[in-house]
């Protein structure tokens, strides 16, 4: 796989460039119109395409839902330690998002879910380096 690029509809595509900015994402404005706007999460392999509700019902012959009455995906982002997953979903609650969920800590794993003004969710996580490449029984024991 070279990259991957999830879609998510968004009903103002500058409050959503400028929320998705504020959590520490870039726009790439080589691939940003009045429909879309290109968000970088990790460059030359991951990205939200932010597409205008009117142009995402063009993706499908099925009916646009609506992410914050109906959710249909999560989309978890981990980052490089606790610290980071908290300033992030501060600055994403100054930028308009919500927060609806307690942070979730299971030692190994910690997470934050984080809703954008449209409803689409995304999960800001950190996860120990010994769970991530052995699992977390492995951290366990090393707690032990």
């Amino acid at each position: 796989m070279t990259a991957m690029f999830v879609n998510l509809p968004v009903t103002d595509l500058e409050r959503a460039k400028a929320f998705y900015s504020a959590v520490g994402f870039t726009i790439n404005p080589l691939f940003t119109d009045h429909n879309a706007a290109c968000v970088v999460v990790e460059e030359d392999h991951n990205y939200f395409m932010i597409v205008t509700r009117e142009f995402f019902q063009t993706f499908t012959d099925l009916p646009v839902g609506e992410p914050a009455k109906n959710v249909s995906a999560s989309t978890s982002v981990m980052l490089d330690s606790r610290e980071t997953v908290d300033s992030t979903v501060a600055d994403g609650l100054a930028a308009g998002g919500t927060e609806t969920k307690e942070p979730a800590d299971y030692g190994f794993m910690y997470q934050r879910q984080l809703t954008d003004p449209d409803g689409n969710i995304l999960e800001f996580g950190w996860m120990d380096p010994v769970a991530a490449q052995q699992g977390p029984e492995a951290y366990m024991n090393q707690q032990a």
